[in-house]
């Protein structure tokens, strides 16, 4: 009895052995299926992130090279509107070098008052000197003063450049 227990007992873990082992093959197949499928989704995420950053990057350098141009226009224009304005600025002190001193004070005592300083001084810098000398003697003294200020720190600004 002993021998048909013991024979039982090999037996039945040589078959739960079959079985367990059986399983684990499953299992293992299983897994490994399930690898190769993970595989196969990192494989095309990071294929689509590859893309999708060439893509970005081919935008990145189009934006760049947009915005390159947009500032070389800009540039452009800058330079542009900077001439017409000299060229406004410069046609403007001719006709006030023609004026009565006394008239082209009250003009520019206006233009003060009204807010157009930066107007008025870039005039001014155009004008001959013995006529700013005459204009101002005739502007209000408030504003004369607010010209003079401005032309004192131009002076400044000037011989900083002339430094470096």
């Amino acid at each position: 009895m002993n021998r048909l227990f013991f024979i039982f007992l090999v037996l039945g873990t040589y078959v739960f052995a079959q079985e367990t082992a059986g399983t684990f093959i499953k299992e293992k197949k299983e897994i490994m299926v399930l690898k190769q499928e993970l595989n196969k989704f990192y494989t095309l995420k990071e294929d689509e992130y590859k893309k999708r950053k060439q893509e970005l990057e081919a935008i990145m350098a189009k934006i760049k090279l947009e915005k390159k141009q947009i500032q070389e226009i800009y540039d452009k224009n800058q330079t542009t509107l900077k001439d017409i304005k000299g060229e406004v600025v410069s046609k403007t002190a001719k006709i006030y070098n023609s004026m009565k001193p006394k008239n082209a004070a009250e003009i520019f005592n206006k233009m003060i008052d009204d807010g157009k300083i930066e107007d008025v001084f870039d005039i001014i810098l155009k004008l001959k000197e013995a006529k700013v000398t005459q204009i101002m003697k005739s502007m209000t003294v408030k504003n004369a003063s607010k010209i003079t200020e401005r032309l004192k720190n131009y002076t400044v600004v000037d011989d900083s450049k002339k430094g470096k």
